[in-house]
């Protein structure tokens, strides 16, 4: 059980250096007045594919609701 702890500790830890990573720095380099228009084509394209993602699968299930229902 000590392991479990220890190994979510961890999970914890590096989740938690993305996430600086990921919001906190361009956070600075925006307030210091650095544009990041590179990244934000990324961070856009990345929504996107979440989008499309979520439209897909949303799809997905309608579509093995209906073949259920017609079983």
């Amino acid at each position: 059980m000590k392991e479990t702890t220890d190994i979510l500790r961890i999970i914890g830890i590096v989740l938690l250096g993305i996430f600086v990573l990921a919001v906190g720095i361009p956070i600075v380099l925006t307030a210091a007045g650095i544009t990041l228009g590179i990244l934000k084509i990324l961070f856009g394209i990345a929504v996107l594919v979440i989008k499309l993602a979520v439209v897909i699968a949303v799809a997905y299930l309608i579509l093995v609701g209906i073949r259920a229902i017609l079983r």
